[in-house]
């Protein structure tokens, strides 16, 4: 008997009104005490969960779609007859690649969401193996020192893929698998290289060893202006936590502080809105 996911696979190249017709086929979930249900909220809900299990959380339906492009291992999608109607293209796409496809509730795509206006479409995926584990020379890396906020990590990745950067360096801080930084993401954390360490310090010494600049981000006025680096050739910019800016630590390795000039009464950038400056002027030239 075929699976869900082989009937989807059989059928992609029929119109999708025909595919409309085979959905009846697909199990339907309704309860929250589905095993599948279950795990689905636990690695939403926990970063925990998501390092036991090795499993993430997605929603919406572009984002689906753009981790079945990715060929992200999907373990399991979720969505409703409702997002079937309206996202009927990207629930094919995602439901080709995913090892289970399950039919769902309203209630339960309620249950399910972390949005005010759930699309109906979810998937379970299994984390990458293929991590990159240490910074190349010539090219150009934003640092995330100790970010929180899972919209700010996001919003760098989509920045930093949209203008080329090579890759991004997480320490502590979010998981870079939490469901917010995913969604805000946009599919950037899916595509763009993230290495991820537990001794910043001792990355940013290697970088500096292999010939990359390794720029502090800060918002003193003393420090170099932007507008007067080199960006040229292989390069790593730090950014800092939201409360407290880069650790000493982390300064003290880099190689120089650099500064957003500003002219207003702010006295610093939110840490998305700054990294998106230090990526523009590291691509610029």
């Amino acid at each position: 008997m075929e699976t869900p996911a082989e009937i989807f696979a059989t059928c992609c190249i029929r119109p999708l009104v025909l595919l409309m017709m085979i959905i009846d086929n697909i199990e339907i979930i309704t309860s929250r005490a589905n095993e599948r249900v279950k795990k689905a909220v636990a690695v939403r809900k926990s970063a925990r969960d998501r390092k036991r299990t090795g499993l993430f959380f997605l929603e919406g339906a572009r984002l689906c779609a753009d981790a079945a492009k990715c060929n992200t291992d999907i373990d399991t999608m979720f969505f409703s007859d409702k997002a079937f109607e309206k996202y009927g293209a990207e629930i094919e796409e995602t439901a080709e690649k995913s090892r289970s496809v399950y039919r769902i509730s309203q209630e339960l795509c309620d249950f399910l969401s972390e949005t005010e206006s759930p699309q109906g479409v979810f998937c379970v995926c299994r984390m990458s193996e293929k991590t990159a584990t240490l910074p190349l020379a010539d090219k150009k890396y934003i640092a995330l020192d100790d970010v929180q906020n899972p919209d700010n990590l996001g919003a760098v990745a989509r920045t930093a893929e949209a203008l080329g950067i090579d890759g991004m360096i997480v320490y502590a801080g979010c998981d870079i698998y939490n469901p917010k930084a995913q969604r805000a993401a946009m599919g950037s954390l899916l595509r763009l290289p993230v290495i991820r360490t537990d001794d910043l310090c001792s990355l940013l010494s290697y970088c500096g060893s292999i010939g990359l600049k390794t720029y502090a981000s800060t918002p003193d006025s003393s420090a170099e202006k932007i507008t007067r680096t080199d960006f040229s050739g292989g390069v790593v910019c730090v950014i800092g936590n939201e409360g407290s800016g880069i650790r000493k630590p982390v300064l003290d390795v880099c190689e120089k502080m650099i500064t957003i000039p500003m002219k207003g009464r702010a006295e610093s950038l939110n840490a998305a809105a700054a990294a998106s400056v230090l990526l523009w002027e590291m691509v610029r030239e």
